[in-house]
């Protein structure tokens, strides 16, 4: 056999036993260059994990830790009503558990009646960029458009009506956490209980007096609490005045806000007396020692000049009953003692 076939045939024995040619060095090789290897790995899990972490993980912990803080409304005071305007300040409260840093853009929020289904849209106002401080304080007042009349007007309604009111307000905004230059889209969503006006109950007429003129005959001090944390500035008020079922007049109360707590107004009237007569006369009214009970239904409501529907239909869908002593005011300003004639 020649040499070169000799050399041929070693090569392939070799390989066939698993000795190949280069078989030694390729492990020590790995032996010394292993880090090389577990830091492309590393790599690798890294360019993977992280930006699935930002992606994914980041936007969750960030929406939950939203949804999580706790909205608080401190006070609402609407002034400077119009018909298709009024200014809308809110104080309010965040708190959360001060465990990320972060701070949210500013965004603008819809303010929802939640307490209809689906819920019901009434108005839109922006919110500042706040932190994720454990207690944030946010503070907004501006003009907001009435661009839905009927809308705004169903939640007046409920709020005069209604023992509480739930509000929800919602916005798409954008979060930014501490040490991560991305911004997250993020939807901040929370529905607050509000105490209701709950149909003015508790509404008092005190100091009655009446005279023998075909107008401007009575008038009297109403007493009007409110339970709520709004501050209403109604304007001049009227109301269809109604005793036994029948309207008998109207009744005014000028420059009317409603604020926080007990409210003291004066009211004016103009009422038909023979109505008013005739009940003190006939029973059972003449049983309640000159005490008649009147019921007040909204009429118009004028604000700087215009009218302002959304509270005038609001307060004509919400009766007021009160309890008035027209009886002795009678006898009082006009020495005349009615009672019963049967």
């Amino acid at each position: 056999m020649s040499e070169l076939a000799k050399e041929r045939s070693l090569t392939i024995e070799h390989a066939a036993n698993g000795k190949g040619i280069g078989s030694k060095s390729s492990r020590g090789h790995c032996r010394r260059f292993w880090w090389v290897y577990a830091v492309v790995i590393l790599a690798v899990a890294v360019a993977i994990v992280v930006p699935c972490l930002l992606l994914v993980a980041v936007p969750k912990i960030a929406q939950g830790k939203l949804d999580e803080a706790a909205l608080t409304i401190d006070g609402i005071v609407i002034t400077n009503v119009q018909t298709n305007s009024l200014n809308m300040a809110i104080n309010s409260t965040i708190t959360t558990d001060g465990s990320t840093h972060a701070t949210i853009d500013g965004f603008e929020g819809t303010m929802y009646l939640a307490d209809v289904d689906p819920p019901l849209a009434f108005a839109k106002i922006n919110f500042p960029e706040t932190t994720s401080d454990a207690l944030q304080t946010v503070n907004v007042s501006q003009e907001i458009p009435v661009s839905d009349q009927d809308a705004f007007t169903t939640f007046n309604e409920h709020l005069m009506q209604q023992e509480t009111v739930n509000v929800m307000v919602r916005g798409d905004t954008h979060i930014h956490v501490s040490g991560i230059s991305r911004a997250y889209g993020v939807t901040f969503s929370k529905t607050v209980s509000l105490q209701g006006l709950n149909k003015f109950q508790g509404l008092n007429v005190t100091n009655p007096h009446v005279s023998i003129a075909q107008s401007n005959n009575f008038n009297a001090t109403a007493h009007i609490p409110n339970p709520s944390v709004l501050t209403l500035d109604v304007g001049n008020a009227t109301f269809r005045t109604y005793f036994n079922e029948s309207e008998i007049g109207t009744s005014y109360i000028f420059n009317m806000v409603l604020r926080p707590g007990p409210n003291n107004f004066f009211i004016w009237a103009d009422i038909n007396q023979t109505a008013v007569l005739n009940g003190l006369t006939k029973r059972p009214w003449c049983e309640r020692n000159g005490t008649l009970t009147f019921e007040l239904a909204g009429k118009n409501v004028m604000n700087n000049g215009q009218p302002v529907p959304y509270f005038a239909n609001a307060l004509a869908a919400t009766n007021l009953s009160v309890d008035i002593p027209i009886g002795q005011a009678i006898q009082s300003d006009i020495g005349l003692s009615v009672g019963c004639l049967d």
